[in-house]
């Protein structure tokens, strides 16, 4: 049960020393309890310390805010948001960032390494060698220089990283690309604009404190990094060394709060005031960079990648592992060849990719976890394209052989009768020595979905004139031939016999035809079947989408 302080207060400052789970706060003068991280001291004292220490006994039970909460107009500015498009935004994809995602995703997975010093470090050479790149974690976020973490200390901070940090790191990122210059400027997010980058506006099962808290702890992770950077000479891009600098700069944390009818003060929302280490000036420099001394890195930051971590963080975390790797690789190209080996390690990291290929239980459930997690990439439309030499079908999962099993019912059932007649079957098991294959196999690439594609911080308006200026010009080529053809002549309606037929020839399932034309599968298959006919509207649908005349 936790407690809350009601009004009264006379600010004596005697319980918040007292209490065990850090849950008492000063906000503007004002003392309030977090009921997620109070538990009543249960585990610590008999009795509350909060209700032993308060010289006038106000702590009570606390009682859930009712209603709904009231817009508070003090709130400060935020930056403008992200994603206008729906769908996608710019963000600085760095390398330094890169690695950054890898260590709040990837936690004691990774390599660490301890100094003379005993402090704990990850480092990732760049450059053949020539250039490092070091993290760190901090000890605190108003220690400035930051000081690096030892021994045990350290290690339980990087296990209590939360890989739904990684989130909040690339929305860092992203909104740093909106300044022209992001080591001196700061922007401002709200628990608001945080709820929707996530989706956790959807979340119902969450209280409105639950969901605070949990951004909060987010939120303040990413800038608990410090770099160590040692940059080599790139052309006219001169050698230079970070030492001591935050990744982020937590600048200010506004807690807003709402007293109820008893006094009692509600934490109702939240703002954060960041800003970008210094790593920026070199890495997100948009003025140096066309002078050539500095870079300016940019890649996509898909909004449905946020929502699906924090959707399969929990059932799949070897998958949110590698959709956060993969969202800096392909920008690399899309034809990575990416070996199997390496997607383990991301995903579950090189001791226990190590101790399944020396234990065949530990080896039989790690292949069944890798097939499941690359299943989950293809549900969220990133699609593995198989090395057919090194990754023939014959160790492929089980989902990737049925791909082309027939939308169909009757079509399918004939499948499966081919299927049996067969020497080999699609549900054999995987051939012997099938562990040794996969840690040869690889991946060509993966298909992306449509929110993957680029996105740039700002349009340029000399391409835009250019852009429009072209369009103009086919605009006008296109009315000069509509002059010369004859009248146009409507076209007889498709059948479900030539539809079918159309959607073969591209080499389409129902469910593909479906997905393109924004129709239901059933509503593919019925007019296949011609169970009704199809408006003029649709029938001009299809044709677009099957290319047909």
């Amino acid at each position: 049960m936790a407690y809350q302080i009601a009004s009264g207060c006379l600010g004596c400052d005697n319980c918040r020393p007292q209490c065990p789970t850090g849950a008492i706060s000063v906000t503007d003068g004002n003392y309030w309890i977090n009921p997620i991280l109070c538990n009543n001291c249960e585990g610590h004292y008999n009795e509350p310390q909060c209700v032993v220490n308060c010289p006038t006994g106000l702590p009570a039970p606390y009682q859930a805010r009712k209603g709904r909460t009231k817009i508070i107009d003090t709130r400060p500015a935020t930056s403008p948001d992200l994603f206008l498009n729906g769908k996608n935004n710019a963000f600085a994809s760095a390398i330094v960032v890169w690695e950054a995602c890898n260590l709040l995703a990837q936690r004691l997975s990774l390599s660490w390494e301890e100094d003379e010093d005993g402090k704990l470090s990850y480092r990732r050479a760049v450059f053949q060698g020539r250039g490092l790149i070091t993290l760190r974690m901090a000890n605190s976020l108003d220690q400035n220089p930051p000081q690096a973490l030892t021994g045990k200390t350290a290690l339980e901070q990087i296990a209590a990283l939360d890989i739904r940090a990684a989130c909040m790191h690339l929305i860092y990122a992203a909104h740093a690309t909106a300044l022209d210059r992001p080591w001196e400027q700061e922007f401002t997010i709200s628990d608001q604009q945080i709820e929707i980058y996530l989706g956790l506006d959807k979340r119902k099962d969450l209280s409105k404190a639950a969901k605070l808290t949990l951004i909060k702890e987010i939120a303040l992770q990413p800038c608990l990094l410090k770099t160590v950077i040692t940059w080599a000479q790139q052309g006219r891009v001169r050698e230079f060394a970070i030492d001591k600098s935050r990744l982020w700069h937590m600048v200010d944390v506004q807690h807003h709060l709402q007293a109820d009818e008893q006094g009692c003060q509600h934490l109702v929302g939240l703002t954060f005031k960041v800003k970008a280490g210094i790593w920026a000036q070199y890495f997100l420099n948009r003025q140096d960079c066309k002078k050539q001394v500095a870079y300016y890195q940019y890649g996509t930051l898909p909004k449905s990648l946020l929502t699906t971590i924090m959707g399969i963080w929990q059932q799949h975390e070897g998958a949110a592992r590698m959709l956060l790797w993969l969202l800096f690789k392909v920008r690399m190209g899309k034809e990575q060849r990416i070996t199997i080996p390496t997607l383990m390690r991301v995903a579950y990291g090189e001791e226990r990719l190590s101790q399944a290929a020396s234990l065949r239980e530990d080896r039989k459930r790690l292949l069944r976890t890798f097939e499941n997690d690359l299943a989950v990439l293809h549900h969220y439309g990133l699609k593995p394209v198989f090395d057919p030499v090194t990754y023939p079908p014959e160790i492929q999962p089980l989902w990737a052989k049925l791909a082309d099993l027939p939308e169909d019912a009757d079509e399918a059932l004939d499948f499966w009768i081919q299927d049996g007649t067969c020497d080999t079957r699609l549900t054999d098991c995987g051939p012997r020595g099938k562990w040794n294959l996969l840690m040869n196999a690889r991946i060509l690439w993966f298909d992306l979905p449509p929110d993957w594609e680029q996105a740039t911080p700002g349009g340029s308006k000399k391409r835009q004139r250019k852009s429009t200026g072209n369009q103009e010009s086919r605009s006008s080529r296109s009315r000069s031939r509509n002059q010369n053809k004859e009248p146009y002549s409507t076209p007889a309606n498709l059948s479900g016999e030539q539809i079918a037929a159309a959607r073969k020839g591209q080499g389409w399932s129902q469910r593909d035809l479906a997905e393109r034309a924004g129709k239901s599968q059933s509503w593919i298959r019925d007019i296949e079947n011609g169970r009704f006919q199809v408006k003029a509207a649709d029938q001009t649908l299809l044709r677009k989408v099957l290319n047909l005349g």
